[in-house]
């Protein structure tokens, strides 16, 4: 029964919200600001499905900048929870087949998203060429999934070099998007389905004492530490949630 409710207002909601952000990049494509507008917006989605998001972002990434961000990439659900951690400023890189996507593959392009053709490993180098190109001239942020493709439930899978390739030649510093775990965490029949953490780190300057693939590494080590403790932060939180409302009854 839950699980209908939520289609129900999920669906139109869904749609609203793709024509309210086509008409806006319409009328301003390729605006620095429509990726993040486009976050807050598919992000508030997130509660009707039940899960509060706390999104945690340090002064020194609100105040700079341009920077490349590196986030952890779980599965569609994605698209309602770490887009709403997308700050002024920033664009993403994704697949070209989005694009054929009616109407969120328009919203996607005309927000001035980075394309990239997976399958063709030359045209790949080019992106990220035009990736570092749009940092260089418009102060861009681009985020990234090194992963490359979505985990369900695996852990953090091995990160592949090309966000670290691109920080290092346009010498802007990593963020570091960490999200917990969210695998089998939504379920439509369950009101309440807790809270998830994303946390943005600090910037990190990638400097010469580590070659890509080795920062690459560093990266990964730092995000997995980090989503661990989330992790435990999220599970204490369940239990005194329970707890209080055990107490309640």
């Amino acid at each position: 029964m839950i699980a209908c409710v939520r289609l129900l207002v999920l669906l139109p909601y869904f749609l609203f919200i793709n024509v309210l952000v086509l008409l806006v990049c319409v009328a301003r494509p390729f605006h620095r600001n429509n990726v993040h507008l486009a976050g807050k917006l598919y992000s508030s989605m997130s509660r009707i499905f039940g899960l509060k998001l706390d999104i945690r972002v340090p002064t020194s990434v609100k105040r700079q900048g341009p920077f490349i961000y590196v986030g952890n990439h779980q599965n569609s659900f994605d698209l309602i929870t770490v887009c709403g951690a997308a700050q002024p400023g920033t664009v993403t890189v994704g697949k070209k087949s989005l694009i054929w996507i009616p109407v969120f593959g328009w919203v996607y392009w005309l927000s001035g998203n980075i394309l990239i053709d997976r399958n063709n490993t030359g045209r790949a180098r080019d992106t990220i060429l035009a990736a570092a190109a749009k940092v260089r001239k418009r102060r861009l942020s681009v985020w990234l999934f090194p992963e490359g493709t979505r985990s369900y439930g695996r852990g953090l899978l091995p990160f592949k070099t090309g966000a670290f390739r691109l920080a290092k030649s346009t010498n802007e510093p990593v963020v570091m998007v960490c999200a917990s775990n969210l695998h089998n965490k939504i379920k439509l029949n369950r009101w309440d389905n807790g809270t998830l953490i994303i946390s943005l780190s600090d910037p990190v300057t990638l400097d010469d004492s580590r070659s890509t693939k080795e920062w690459a590494q560093w990266f990964r080590e730092q995000m997995k530490q980090t989503i661990e403790q989330l992790d435990k932060e999220v599970a204490q939180h369940d239990v005194s949630l329970l707890r209080a409302t055990e107490e309640q009854k």
